[in-house]
């Protein structure tokens, strides 16, 4: 995945780190972990969170509502908002036909002194509001018709924005102020950060998680 670079203090040329459930953990495993990850391991303030789920999935909605226990308030139903069936910011498709479903994201809100409102909002394009993780939960197949089939065995592609979480970390809000880019601006480049490994925000690898052969 490419952004365009430097368009807004959030894009440029790097993308997520990323977990691929095939066949194993879905909507429930993987929304617990994520809330785990920022809430607990980073202790990022829960407060501080707003999610978007696709306006359909109410399991999605229930979930984020009643076990991890997010106030209905700040868990938003995004429905078809590109003209289309399906067409949504919270629904995933590879194209017409093929493996699609549902996605949930979640935000850290930078706080009211940064322009811009929630997602869904008319504001939503300002930088308050920054998507930070994104689970897409491919349970459907799309035939030519349109038809949603369910999946066998549903999966779950997740997406974490590194930069972005790396900004809220440290305590920024543009990803070119974290501590990666500010030692790369310093003129060391490359060879600054292979000698100083420790000023890498973190280091993620893609995981990929399967039930085991039967």
């Amino acid at each position: 995945m490419t952004w365009k670079m430097s368009a807004t203090p959030r894009h440029h040329t790097f993308s997520r780190c990323w977990a691929i459930s095939f066949g194993d953990y879905f909507k429930r495993d993987a929304i617990k972990y994520a809330w785990e990850l920022l809430t607990e391991v980073f202790r990022l303030p829960p407060d501080k969170l707003w999610v978007t789920v696709y306006a359909e999935d109410d399991e999605a909605f229930e979930i984020w509502t009643t076990e991890i226990g997010l106030p209905s308030e700040r868990v938003i139903r995004i429905g078809d908002n590109k003209g289309a069936r399906y067409a949504s910011d919270n629904f995933w498709m590879m194209g017409d036909t093929g493996p699609c479903g549902p996605c949930t994201e979640i935000f850290y809100d930078h706080g009211e002194h940064i322009w811009g409102g929630p997602p869904g909002s008319e504001d939503q394009d300002g930088d308050r509001y920054i998507e930070i993780w994104n689970n897409v939960f491919m349970q459907f197949n799309a035939d030519e018709a349109g038809v949603m089939h369910p999946l066998p065995k549903p999966s779950v592609d997740t997406g974490m924005g590194l930069e972005r979480v790396s900004a809220v970390l440290q305590g920024v809000h543009a990803n070119y102020e974290i501590d990666l880019f500010r030692h790369t601006d310093r003129g060391g480049g490359a060879r600054d950060l292979g000698r100083r490994p420790d000023s890498l925000p973190c280091a993620c690898w893609p995981t990929i998680s399967a039930p085991a052969p039967s």
